[in-house]
């Protein structure tokens, strides 16, 4: 079989940026005056840096949140009060629904009626078993699930403009789990760590079939590994197995691979504005450039590169139709049935 030649090479094309890169450098020199942006978490850790560096080059921001008042609050004190912020829990599909349906309805897409980037940023890790909306695990549902009924419902907005981007929020944690096709909620028994692997592997691959199904309205997918940086996300962690986990020593010392939340933010960031990736999408992200594939075996297999498993064409498809079966949702529906 000949080789797709429209796919994106999963491969480093030289961005120019690095690890330590941070989000406001990412921007400097853009011009976002006149586009629209969403981030899901975006008052908090990561989401707030892209928020601030969105807005710093001119783009509108709108914050969904699940503590609408409390996101309000943070923003401000950070200088981010003309920042629009509305309610939405992604564990809840009504609740999604709503979101989307006053969004569409809203002022704040302007007379273009496009939304020109979604960064899909608000997740959960390693929290205790818990069953959400129709008895799914909470971080599948919340990471991978809301975000997709999201996606799909935003979709009259995002093929309304000209070259809009979604970024989706993955990690190394994909290298724990591929998609349990078998056991998708867990219920031969729950394993937190597995459970967000399976999450952040459906980010993945989410990205993978978005950007294969929405290439031809000019809307192009990335998925993207921030690094590691202690965040919010770590609430359901305990210090000691922080600590045995080589992510701090026993004085609190962070781990020399970790980024400050400004440097985190610079992947997504890069993902969704940068002209090299123009004509480009369905690729992992790090360290703003496009991931290389995982050597198995080498010292850096559990830390960098994307594995092969969160990258498969079949298995992103296959994702996606659950998903839409799941959510009842699917602004594709008469190209992938």
């Amino acid at each position: 079989m000949s080789e797709d030649t429209s796919l994106t090479p999963q491969h480093k094309i030289g961005s120019g940026f690095g690890p330590r890169s941070t989000a406001a450098e990412v921007v400097a020199g853009l011009d976002l005056s006149g586009k629209t942006a969403v981030v899901t978490g975006g008052y908090s850790g990561l989401g707030l840096e892209t928020v601030r560096a969105l807005s710093s080059a001119g783009a509108r921001v709108m914050v969904p949140a699940r503590r609408p008042d409390h996101a309000r609050k943070v923003l401000a004190e950070a200088g981010l009060d003309g920042v629009r912020v509305t309610g939405l829990d992604l564990a809840e599909l009504s609740s999604v629904r709503e979101f989307a349906a006053g969004f569409l309805a809203s002022d704040f897409l302007g007379d273009g009626g496009s939304l020109d980037i979604l960064i899909n940023n608000a997740a959960i890790m390693a929290s205790p078993e818990q069953r959400v909306g129709p008895g799914w695990e909470s971080q599948f549902a919340t990471n991978h699930l809301g975000h997709f009924a999201l996606t799909n419902l935003l979709w009259p907005a995002l093929s309304a403009g000209e070259g809009a981007r979604v970024v989706a929020l993955s990690s190394t944690g994909h290298k724990l789990s591929p998609i349990r096709f078998d056991d998708i909620n867990f219920d031969s028994g729950y394993d937190k760590w597995k459970a967000y692997g399976q999450a952040k592997t459906a980010n993945a691959l989410f990205a993978v079939q978005l950007d294969a199904l929405g290439k031809q309205a000019g809307v192009r997918a990335f998925a993207v590994h921030p690094g590691g940086i202690m965040t919010e996300l770590q609430r359901h962690l305990p210090r000691e197995e922080m600590i045995a986990s080589g992510w701090m020593d026993a004085e609190g010392n962070l781990n020399e691979r970790f980024k400050t939340p400004a440097q985190g933010a610079a992947t997504s960031v890069w993902a969704a504005t940068s002209p090299l990736l123009a004509g480009k999408g369905g690729v992992y992200c790090e360290d703003c450039d496009i991931a290389e594939p995982t050597v198995p075996g080498t010292p850096e297999a559990r830390v960098r590169g994307v594995d092969a498993h969160a990258v498969d064409r079949a298995d992103a498809e296959r994702l996606w139709q659950l998903s839409a079966e799941l959510t009842g949702v699917n602004a594709f529906a008469a190209q992938t049935d």
